[in-house]
């Protein structure tokens, strides 16, 4: 739950002293040869020019891969796309269900998961089904008054649940593993040429996070608020890290990384953690000011970023200590996981911003791109460009559910990005909520920038 957005159900959770004012890529999602970031090495001083945008039947929650010629992404319209480079459809593959997991490119296949239960493995020509895999279902986490909101006999879902697990490759053509988590609980390895299952892993709660393989081991978090380390060829447990329980701060939306043996991950208790990857043990842990982590981290040169929730910020830590070196102040929630080319972090947030921030010239202005939706829609939905929920409750009783399900409805007429960036060489690939894959050029600007401005 928001703190600073839900607070007359903070009071009544008795949680509002929470409360806050206004408010080498190694991911799981990132690891391969399909999101590979090429070999773009901006200046300082970058901006953004629309090339084009795709136009899908649904909000975009999934995160493109990039293969050859083509960008895959899902759409919550129930279809997987494939758009060629030059913005044009190639193929869609029709699923029973949003899809809202991040599709995985490898041999001649891409794999992904539909809310109609299913894991997908499809054929990049031609779009034509291989097989699909059967989980126990997917649904939004939620329940009868969840977070403490009225009707109390009303089942509710999660109005921040935003993904279902995304499927990773090991990239072994011998033996291929196709391993994803489920909303029943469960942690899958498939084989990768004909679905069958190899082995399956229960927790106590919905998964939503993507696996992370790291030396033959699986790390994927949970709605239990644990974190798991998995054997990937056995399927059995190494050890598991609790997380914080307390609702509405409990459970592990993010999935992890792996730098220098250590693994990472921020929490809905609102710590990001470092944990040894051998034993599970904390190395350290960074208060994130009452903030939820949703997004995914990304590591370079010593120094880890990750966005956070209600604070709106993009977070630089130091991946030994945990020590902050720098934050920098976003438009709105950050779930979009940042992914780092050159001296540049990309990512988007909740307003329907896109930025380029640089990592090297602290005092230089982050590049900034809005999409379609935010262009329209700010004026109206916005408080001074920034997102606001007590500003859009306009003093409706946020203790029922009703109110705040119409604030979050309105923040979604911007085209929110919680789709997270791929690059290849100077072009940008993200989805937005507006329906639409963008595709952005990166271009060096040349006209000096005003230090000290955001």
């Amino acid at each position: 739950m928001k703190k600073n957005v839900l607070l007359a159900a903070a009071v009544t959770l008795s949680i509002a002293a929470q409360a806050q004012q206004g408010t080498t890529v190694t991911t799981s999602m990132f690891q391969d040869k399909n999101r590979s970031i090429g070999h773009f090495n901006p200046a300082s001083a970058i901006g953004f020019t629309e090339h084009w945008k795709f136009k899908t039947g649904g909000r975009i929650f999934s995160s493109p891969a990039i293969y050859k010629d083509c960008i895959f992404i899902g759409s919550e319209d129930g279809n997987l796309y494939a758009v060629q480079e030059t913005g044009q459809l190639k193929w869609k593959f029709k699923t029973g269900g949003a899809v809202h997991s991040s599709p995985a490119v490898s041999n001649g296949t891409v794999y992904f998961g539909s809310f109609d239960g299913n894991f997908y493995a499809v054929d990049i020509t031609s779009g034509k089904m291989k097989w699909k895999f059967k989980t126990g279902g997917e649904k939004w986490i939620g329940g009868k008054g969840y977070f403490g909101l009225k009707p109390d006999d009303l089942y509710t879902e999660d109005l921040w649940d935003f993904f279902i697990s995304s499927p990773l490759s090991d990239n072994n053509v011998q033996n291929e593993t196709i391993y994803f988590g489920s909303s029943d609980g469960n942690v899958y390895a498939v084989n990768a040429k004909d679905g069958t299952l190899k082995w399956k892993f229960a927790t106590n709660g919905v998964i939503h996070t993507s696996p992370l393989l790291y030396k033959n081991t699986i790390y994927i978090g949970s709605w239990d608020t644990y974190m798991y380390a998995i054997d990937a060829s056995s399927g059995k447990a190494k050890w598991k890290f609790k997380t914080g329980d307390k609702m509405p701060m409990s459970g592990i939306q993010a999935s992890a990384t792996v730098y220098n043996d250590l693994i990472y991950f921020g929490a809905r208790d609102a710590f990001f953690y470092a944990l040894n990857a051998t034993s599970g043990e904390v190395v350290w842990k960074y208060p994130a000011d009452g903030s939820w982590i949703l997004s995914t981290a990304a590591a370079q040169d010593g120094v880890i970023y990750v966005g956070t929730s209600d604070t709106f910020l993009m977070l630089a830590l130091d991946a030994r200590t945990g020590q902050e070196k720098r934050k920098f102040k976003t438009c709105g929630y950050v779930y979009s996981s940042p992914v780092i080319a050159g001296n540049t972090a990309f990512f988007g947030d909740f307003t329907g911003k896109f930025y380029g921030l640089s990592l090297a010239d602290t005092t230089a202005r982050a590049a900034e791109f809005n999409t379609s939706a935010r262009l329209h829609k700010a004026g109206t939905v916005l408080k001074n460009d920034t997102l606001n929920f007590m500003y859009k409750a306009q003093n409706a009783d946020l203790s029922f559910y009703a109110p705040n399900k119409k604030v979050m409805d309105e923040f979604y007429t911007l085209g929110p990005i919680v789709s997270s960036p791929v690059i290849r060489d100077s072009t940008i690939y993200f989805g937005s909520a507006d329906g639409y894959l963008y595709s952005l050029d990166i271009v060096n600007k040349v006209t000096p920038l005003t230090p000290g401005k955001k």
